[in-house]
């Protein structure tokens, strides 16, 4: 299930916002960070704030081991 995570710059911390659902898009418009389902818009929120948005579902590779 995508999920993103939303974090604030620290002079303007805010709560962190987790975000998740089985048809989540993240696209990029018009300077927003627009969160979409099946449904339509869930969350958007301006490029210029410096929120950072993180994919937080996927899970990590194992680094290559070196022979």
């Amino acid at each position: 299930m995508p999920a993103y995570l939303i974090q604030h710059p620290i002079e303007q911390r805010r709560e962190d916002i987790l975000i998740e659902d089985d048809e989540l898009k993240l696209t990029f418009d018009s300077g927003w960070a627009v969160f979409t389902d099946t449904t339509g818009i869930c969350f958007a929120i301006p490029c210029g704030q410096g929120a950072s948005i993180q994919r937080v579902d996927e899970e990590q590779e194992p680094a290559p081991q070196k022979e």
